[in-house]
């Protein structure tokens, strides 16, 4: 019997967004607890590159197994086409969104016309928003909610033994987001705001009407001055930027608040000690029933997604450059036709 075949992205080796290739690949079977979805929408989020280049400054030992040829992708809106064995929690014909197994196997396969995730993964596609804003939803929408609002697994983060837990957040707390136009920053900026917080976005100057109409507080143009300078008396500090630069917002902070890096840098302990201040991270995790919150706050108005932009599936290595350019206002998705 004939094998059948869809469209999708591989990988054959690893490199630049050149080596994304459009081609045919054998559908998947659901196995399980599983459902096998058709593919409307994918988004694209950094570790979709980082897999592609193979992940060059990753520290084998994080590295999890990779077998070429690889579909990449994680986020996925689709309809249920087909459901595994054991599997009751959807029907045929359900419109669904995930995050695709997640970090487990660091990429879902979502770049494709069908794709299989475990249904612990999904949750109802939200029914007011169509498939490309939905598919912009699942990780940078968990990263946001993992950070902020409840953790919902034990996994440590690999860069850190500290558990991270999620600072209570009302009207009387300050949350300065830095980096707050991206994909997990526009959404944690609302999450902050539904929770009753004070605002503060951290972008550039092109963002600021934007990131003001999701409801900021407080803005800074971080290409006019230097957030870590003039932001005081701030509870928690969200650094979606992340990285070695991280530790400049401790001076931000008030005594017993609270650092996120979304890309953990490198922290002194005994600093973070004397100064009162608790810095954590987490790394994101499928989880389907997180994701069915943030579909049914979509639904009530409370959150939205914003898209920077849209690619056919075919070109998504004109989606890869674009992302490598930077400055994006919310999301980049991949449409399937």
């Amino acid at each position: 019997m004939a094998t059948r075949t869809m469209r999708a992205i591989r990988l054959h080796e690893f490199g630049a967004p050149e080596v994304l290739r459009y081609e045919e690949a054998p559908i998947p079977e659901p196995g399980p607890g599983e459902a096998l979805v058709r593919v409307h929408a994918a988004g694209i989020n950094p570790p979709d590159w980082y897999a592609r280049e193979g992940m060059p400054d990753v520290p084998p030992e994080l590295k999890p197994a990779f077998q070429l040829p690889l579909i990449p992708g994680t986020d996925v809106s689709g309809v249920v086409e087909a459901l595994g064995p054991d599997t009751n929690s959807f029907s045929i014909g359900d419109e669904v969104i995930g995050l695709v197994r997640f970090p487990t196997a660091l990429q879902g396969s979502a770049y494709a016309e069908y794709v299989t995730a475990p249904v612990t993964d999904l949750a109802h596609k939200p029914t007011t928003v169509d498939h490309a804003h939905a598919a912009g939803l699942p990780m940078a929408g968990l990263t946001a909610w993992q950070f902020l609002i409840e953790l919902g697994h034990e996994h440590p983060s690999p860069f850190q033994e500290a558990q991270h837990r999620p600072m209570a957040l009302d009207s009387e707390t300050t949350v300065l987001i830095n980096g707050a136009a991206g994909g997990v920053g526009h959404l944690a900026l609302q999450l902050a705001k539904w929770k009753g917080a004070r605002v503060i976005a951290v972008a550039s100057s092109a963002h600021e009407t934007f990131l003001r109409e999701l409801g900021a507080d407080e803005f800074i143009d971080y290409t006019k001055e230097r957030p870590e300078e003039v932001a005081r008396g701030v509870d928690l500090v969200l650094d979606t930027v992340g990285g070695p630069d991280s530790r400049r917002f401790l001076r931000t902070i008030t005594r017993g608040g609270s650092l996120y890096p979304v890309y953990f840098g490198e922290f002194d302990d005994a600093e973070n000690a004397e100064l009162g201040i608790t810095v954590t991270a987490t790394q994101v995790r499928s989880n389907g029933a997180q994701l069915a919150e943030l579909s049914r706050l979509l639904d009530a108005g409370a959150v939205r997604v914003a898209l920077n932009c849209t690619f056919p599936l075919a070109d998504a290595r004109a989606a890869h450059e674009r992302a490598a350019r930077g400055h994006i206002q919310g999301k980049i998705v991949l449409t399937v036709d």
